[in-house]
């Protein structure tokens, strides 16, 4: 292991941007916040300075196009193209209400968040607060089951009114640690969605969020960047791409027969990980 993070931080920037770019696609679509894998990931290859903090956002534009790719076809059915049915056009005006909460919140409070919230105790607070609250949901998951099934089933029968109160949920993103993925995934099941309909409605969600987020980043710290981080932004995208479309094909596989109790006990424990890190001296929390 030594071995290797002595290799990580002695290496090009493009190996680096590579391996970021792994862990962005591996982790940003899991309930286990990609954020906190980033900062660690970040620290231990030694690609943890302001440059690497825009490009840690901007990469998430990979991880998107892993979306639109792979679910390309119920797109352009929400935009009317082809045969599709009525409902499959809920979509679009639904992503459009969900995006809105997280939007306002983001850009009214994003600083203030960011001042007093990303340290190392309210970060490891809500990885592990947000560990507890996946094992909670997924008993009362469980219950409801047993009482006849999730109120919704695909993403198609969502209202409006569903549509709003995921975008809420996924606004307590804007908590480090929280994770945008367990935020909407977690609060779907809450809210009576089966476990696939808030996945895949996580996944379509983050389309308009990560891009915006993205798009926000880069404008603003566009004075940080040159064109000769082309090539280090690009490697880091495809990356996040490749590793994206692996984990959003496992995902969808595993919630057909799992639940999330294994990825709640990760957190649990890499919140640990946060304190201990941070007692140790070894990493800034407040770093990202």
């Amino acid at each position: 292991m030594t071995e290797f993070l002595e290799w990580a931080r002695s290496s090009p920037e493009l190996v680096k941007a590579l391996i970021m770019g792994v862990v962005e696609g591996l982790t940003e679509f899991l309930p286990i916040s990609s954020t906190g894998h980033l900062i660690l990931t970040g620290w231990l290859i030694g690609f943890d300075d302001d440059r690497a903090k825009v490009f840690d956002i901007a990469i998430q534009t990979g991880a998107v196009l892993a979306i639109v790719w792979l679910y390309r076809e119920r797109f352009l059915a929400a935009f009317g193209v082809g045969q599709a049915p009525a409902s499959a056009r809920r979509l679009i005006p639904n992503l459009i209400i969900a995006f809105c909460p997280a939007a306002v919140l983001g850009l009214a409070f994003g600083s203030a968040i960011k001042a007093h919230l990303f340290s190392p105790v309210p970060v490891a607070a809500a990885f592990i607060v947000g560990g507890l609250i996946i094992l909670w949901a997924e008993r009362r998951q469980q219950r409801a089951s047993s009482q006849g099934g999730a109120r919704i089933e695909s993403v198609d029968q969502m209202t409006g009114w569903d549509a709003l109160k995921i975008g809420v949920a996924q606004a307590f993103a804007l908590i480090p640690g929280t994770s945008r993925s367990g935020a909407t995934i977690i609060g779907g099941m809450l809210f009576g969605f089966s476990r696939k309909a808030a996945t895949e409605f996580s996944f379509f969600l983050a389309v308009p969020t990560l891009m915006a987020a993205g798009a926000y980043s880069l404008l603003k710290h566009r004075g940080l960047l040159a064109w000769q981080d082309l090539p280090i932004f690009a490697v880091g995208m495809v990356s996040a791409f490749v590793s994206a479309m692996v984990v959003i094909r496992w995902l969808i596989r595993f919630v057909a027969s799992h639940n999330f109790n294994g990825f709640a006990i990760y957190r649990i424990v890499f919140g640990l990980v946060v304190l201990a890190t941070w007692q140790a001296g070894w990493l800034d929390w407040s770093a990202g």
